[in-house]
């Protein structure tokens, strides 16, 4: 079944907050491999003039998966069936780094869906945010939903 193109446009608020901490940085960057002492070391990451330590580019895509919002995936009005998709792509727009401390928050926005064979690919932003309403970074997503695509 196709997804509803009558949500392009709508956005979901995140339903929480997530605060980040030295240590969600430490093994977000221990699992991508990366040993760099920005991302572990106050002093090396004071010394290269941020506040604290900073967490890896790539370290946002945990912030969604830790809010419980769940975002159009858990739209029953989407239609989609999450047995069928692939995620295609992801990109993001950092705006400043994230440091301990920072307490986060979500609003995801279904940009458009457009047939791709028998596929669809539906686009994604993500705009997360301070509690005091600072943009952090935008998180750009492609959703692939495979077979789901109107006959025409």
């Amino acid at each position: 079944m196709p997804l509803n193109r009558d949500l392009v446009g709508r956005s979901y608020d995140g339903g929480g907050t997530f605060e980040v901490s030295r240590e969600h940085i430490r093994r977000f960057a221990a699992a991508i491999g990366d040993p760099q002492p920005v991302y572990t070391d106050p002093e090396a990451a004071q010394a290269l003039g941020y506040r604290d330590v900073i967490a890896p580019p790539t370290f946002l895509i945990t912030v969604g998966a830790s809010i419980p919002g769940g975002g159009p995936i858990n739209d029953s009005e989407l239609g989609l069936d999450y047995s069928l998709v692939v995620h295609g792509e992801q990109r993001f727009v950092h705006h400043r780094p994230v440091h301990p401390g920072d307490v986060l928050t979500t609003t995801t926005t279904i940009e458009s869906i457009r047939d791709a064979g028998t596929n669809e690919l539906m686009k994604t932003r993500t705009d997360i945010s301070t509690t005091d309403g600072e943009l952090v970074c935008e998180s750009h997503s492609l959703i692939v939903s495979r077979g789901t695509a109107s006959a025409s």
